[in-house]
């Protein structure tokens, strides 16, 4: 059985070079080989132990792009050539009360890619048909990856933010997921303010063309219609609750948070403030996002690493050395 390269972790903080059998595509499942996979938090999450461990060891990578390679059984719409994305969902039940109607993000039986089984930082991966977005041919790899995750995720965040037309976002971190919604609200009319800790995020959201730049704990000059808090710190909601305007949406996008700490009712919820959460997406997520990046071109700024420099990209982003997305690439 040929053998592939591949990263895998065991959820204690280090990532260790395996080579694994090249996985064989079951039933409805494809076949991919790797070309570019994003780093994204919640790889760390993973890595680190943070989030609770499915599969052990796992090989991490959910903002896959890569080249069909062969096709299972039943597979019926892809073609060995083909250019496919594979996200952070993975399956869902389809049966539930969730994905009947129309949320398979919040499905009890949901599986993910680089969680629950072996993700894009790996010379191949498999995916399930159902679950693998068409890409056109032309696609650029490293630029596509990101958006597969931390661009879909922005998304959902930014559409459950009711942010109204020409309105203003605040932003809390500002790296992979926060600078891409940046440049996605910012396309439909919004002014944003990014409030980040690490002078190169800072730097980033002021070459974005951001309204206002201060650190993470900073109080911008006018309220925020609405605010999005990407950084895993539970101490920024009251903050973000805080410089959001009555009437106001603070969404928390991430995966996994630090403890929020007491908050009070006059001076954070009162006045008809909404906190909301965001679980995962859902494909109907994932297949609109792409649509209107595409018509805005929308596109990341890239740091590209090497596959065998994965290790680095990852302590890259744990230490906050790294700005915009970073994207394990073949051609690095």
């Amino acid at each position: 059985m040929p053998l592939m390269a591949a990263w895998t972790t065991q959820g204690d903080g280090r990532l260790v070079r395996a080579s694994p059998p090249v996985p064989e595509p079951a039933s409805g499942e494809v076949l991919v080989e790797v070309l570019a996979c994003g780093v994204c938090r919640t790889d760390l999450h993973v890595i680190d132990g943070e989030l609770e461990r499915h599969a052990s060891p796992v090989v991490p990578g959910h903002q896959v792009v890569g080249r069909v390679t062969a096709v299972g059984p039943s597979v019926t719409r892809t073609q060995v050539g083909d250019l496919v994305g594979i996200a952070w969902l993975r399956s869902t039940c389809g049966a539930c009360r969730w994905c009947r109607s129309g949320r398979e993000n919040l499905c009890p039986d949901a599986r993910f890619t680089g969680w629950d089984a072996d993700g894009g930082y790996a010379d191949a991966a498999v995916v399930p048909e159902a679950f693998a977005y068409p890409l056109p041919a032309a696609t650029d790899p490293v630029t596509l990856a990101p958006l597969l995750c931390a661009g879909i995720i922005g998304y959902r965040a930014l559409s459950r933010a009711n942010l109204p037309p020409g309105g203003r976002l605040g932003l809390y971190g500002f790296g992979s997921s926060a600078h891409l919604t940046a440049l996605l609200a910012m396309a439909q009319g919004a002014s944003v303010s990014a409030m980040t800790r690490g002078e190169g995020n800072r730097r980033l959201a002021r070459e974005l063309g951001v309204d206002f730049v201060g650190d993470e704990r900073e109080v911008p000059p006018v309220q925020h219609d609405s605010a999005i808090v990407f950084a895993p710190a539970g101490e920024l909601v009251p903050v973000a609750l805080e410089s959001t305007m009555p009437g106001g949406t603070v969404v928390l996008a991430g995966i996994h948070m630090s403890d929020i700490p007491a908050m009070t009712y006059e001076d954070h919820l009162f006045r008809e403030r909404d906190l909301r959460t965001v679980t995962a997406n859902t494909r109907a997520d994932g297949e609109a996002f792409l649509r209107l990046a595409h018509s805005l071109s929308i596109a990341p700024e890239v740091t590209r690493y090497p596959f065998d420099r994965a290790d680095e990209a990852v302590d890259a982003l744990r230490a906050g050395r790294a700005s915009g997305s970073l994207v394990l690439s073949r051609d690095a």
